[in-house]
């Protein structure tokens, strides 16, 4: 009786091992590291502005009234309608409009769809720099966020401080994948010249950093699909659901004919 115990208690040993031996490699990011070179190439994770993009410019100098004209005037809340030179802390904001132009003081009309943020830097510093001496020009994106969607512990939009934002970094910020996730075929959708496109990207494979797309872009799309097993158990609650409605309605229904039956006899 003993030995039969212990072949048994041996076996679900065994079983149970295999099982957590496919679960860890379901689960495992980067399978096969070891197999690349420790160098990895030159990706560029800079951002181009689109339209609809919002941008904060400011213009200072040693000296600020140099470059007081080349800042957005700000109305003093404590007078109405007085207008005051911008401080440094000031929130000097452009939206790219649709055709991808922003109108900025003194330089007029410019086209900036297509730059970087450092690009567009350098150009307002060499245009201004013909007028002030060493202006000090500070560009950022505001509106950097992509959506994070399906299987992952946070879903949701997800704001961006910075414009080196990767794959890992969103997925992170979404709290990671949960077991039901599909690793090896997450969607990214992403909108290029007007264009949606549509890309799969494994994580499980190492070779995701050099992708072209493991860096983000403003309003990426990544959505997490579920695997066989959360698709299978949702079809199996779905049915089990519809199930128990019908047998509820059923019994229902039931109880309603006993009760007239019983009434019926009762009164005679």
């Amino acid at each position: 009786m003993n030995r039969k115990i212990q072949i048994i208690l041996a076996s679900c040993c065994v079983l149970f091992s295999l099982f957590s031996c496919k679960t860890s490699k379901h689960l495992t990011y980067f399978e096969n590291a070891d197999s690349l070179k420790t160098s990895i190439k030159n990706v560029d994770y800079a951002l181009k502005l689109v339209p609809f993009d919002e941008l904060q410019i400011t213009v200072n100098s040693l000296v600020p009234e140099a470059t007081a004209a080349y800042n957005l005037p700000l109305f003093n809340p404590a007078r109405r309608g007085t207008i005051v030179a911008p401080t440094q802390e000031a929130m000097q904001t452009y939206q790219i409009d649709k055709d991808g132009d922003i109108l900025f003081p003194v330089l007029g009309k410019l086209h900036v769809a297509g730059m970087s943020t450092k690009e567009l830097t350098d150009m307002l510093t060499k245009e201004i720099a013909k007028e002030v001496e060493d202006p000090l020009v500070k560009v950022n994106l505001l509106n950097f966020r992509v959506n994070v969607l399906g299987e992952v512990y946070s879903p949701g939009a997800k704001s961006v401080s910075k414009e080196r934002y990767t794959l890992f970094d969103a997925i992170a910020d979404a709290g990671d994948l949960t077991l039901y996730g599909q690793r090896e075929n997450i969607l990214l959708i992403r909108e290029e010249d007007g264009v949606r496109t549509f890309h799969r990207l494994n994580i499980k494979d190492a070779n995701i950093v050099n992708s072209p797309y493991f860096y983000l872009q403003q309003n990426d799309v990544i959505y997490v699909e579920p695997n066989k097993i959360r698709s299978s158990n949702s079809e199996y609650n779905s049915n089990n659901s519809f199930k128990v409605s019908v047998v509820s309605t059923i019994v229902s229904a039931l109880s309603v004919i006993a009760s007239l039956v019983i009434a019926l006899v009762v009164n005679k």
